[in-house]
């Protein structure tokens, strides 16, 4: 597994690495023990999670995804693994912990709080990336990055990122940094795939001009790219077809991913992919991971067979000509997912 530097740190990650959001409801501690040994044994060693993990959040799921990860943590040398977490942020209308007080989330009170709790559950006394999990509109960034670099002053965590986080927000994040002398974020954490391609749109040169590392998620935009929902009867217990079932924002979010736009472009890329004789899953991984601003592109899993599709991608290097093609695809239906 070939590793890349975070942003201008000292930090080099697995360029595949594995997100953790499924543990805890859609799979059990055992799976999800199986899924990391999985990957860990595939040369992964950049993990994923976050305090309201796992999704979609429940009050009696929450935190779960973080001690799940602290148990299978305890059984590898601590240094061989880089763990990254998240301070929750309000993630605009997503469930917020019983831990946070008020619509602000990413003042200091906060912050001290929610990193205390993650070092507990994941029984480890440092954080390798500490990420805001989404921005925090009623707070000023100076309070949440004079915090932040307390953290690693203190020794909690090594370094630190965003994510969901706007071309404006970036750039106003490093210039709080740099006029104040504080701790910068290496890596914003976005959704990237390729059927989602908005991050090239700014925030891809702003990464490259400033040395800020993209951790992709959701390469395979939440399994849509499987091509698994093309079929003439999709999966009743995947992801979208159970979101479709749920609450107004879960059906927001399913439509948003899976719709025509989205499926006649996974269509397309499905064709390419076998083509080229590899799935499209392989090829989606390969798509992310080629990009010069992304550090690791996140896969996820419910089951440890659901990896080997993704991890094939470690060995692929795609052609300028099937580059091409894909990028044709995007021009002909240019932003599936709105």
């Amino acid at each position: 597994m070939k590793k890349r530097r975070l942003g201008k740190s000292s930090m080099v990650v697995s360029e595949i690495g594995m997100g953790t959001m499924t543990f805890g409801s859609s799979c059990d501690e055992k799976t999800s023990f199986e899924i990391l040994d999985k990957a860990y044994d595939a040369g992964v060693d950049f993990f994923d999670t976050a305090e309201i993990y796992p999704v979609p959040p429940d009050q009696s799921y929450v935190f779960r995804t973080e001690e799940i990860l602290g148990k299978w943590l305890k059984t590898k040398p601590r240094d061989s693994v880089i763990i990254a977490t998240k301070v929750c942020g309000p993630g605009h209308g997503w469930f917020v912990p019983p831990v946070r007080s008020g619509k602000t989330c990413l003042d200091r009170h906060n912050i001290i709080r929610a990193i205390e709790g993650s070092l507990r559950r994941l029984q480890t006394d440092y954080i390798d990336l500490y990420q805001t999990h989404w921005p925090d509109p009623d707070m000023q960034y100076e309070e949440t990055l004079y915090t932040l670099s307390e953290l690693v002053i203190s020794g909690k965590v090594r370094y630190v990122g965003c994510s969901n986080e706007s071309p404006w927000g970036l750039m106003k994040s490093l210039w709080v940094s740099d006029k104040n002398r504080l701790i910068r974020y290496e890596s914003i954490q976005n959704n990237f795939s390729l059927i989602n391609r908005r991050f090239e749109d700014s925030l891809s040169e702003i990464c490259k001009r400033e040395g800020v590392s993209l951790i992709a998620y959701s390469p395979l935009a939440g399994g849509v790219l499987t091509g698994k929902y093309n079929s003439s009867k999709p999966p009743e217990n995947a992801r979208f077809s159970r979101y479709a079932k749920m609450g107004d924002r879960q059906k927001k979010m399913s439509n948003r991913y899976l719709n025509e736009k989205t499926l006649k472009s996974t269509e397309e890329f499905m064709k390419i992919a076998k083509e080229i004789g590899m799935s499209v899953t392989t090829m989606a991984v390969a798509w992310s991971k080629q990009h010069e601003f992304v550090a690791s592109t996140l896969i996820g899993a419910t089951h440890p067979s659901q990896l080997s599709d993704s991890l094939k991608a470690v060995e692929v290097t795609l052609s300028q000509d099937v580059l091409n093609k894909i990028d044709e695809v995007s021009k002909t239906n240019p932003y599936p997912m709105g």
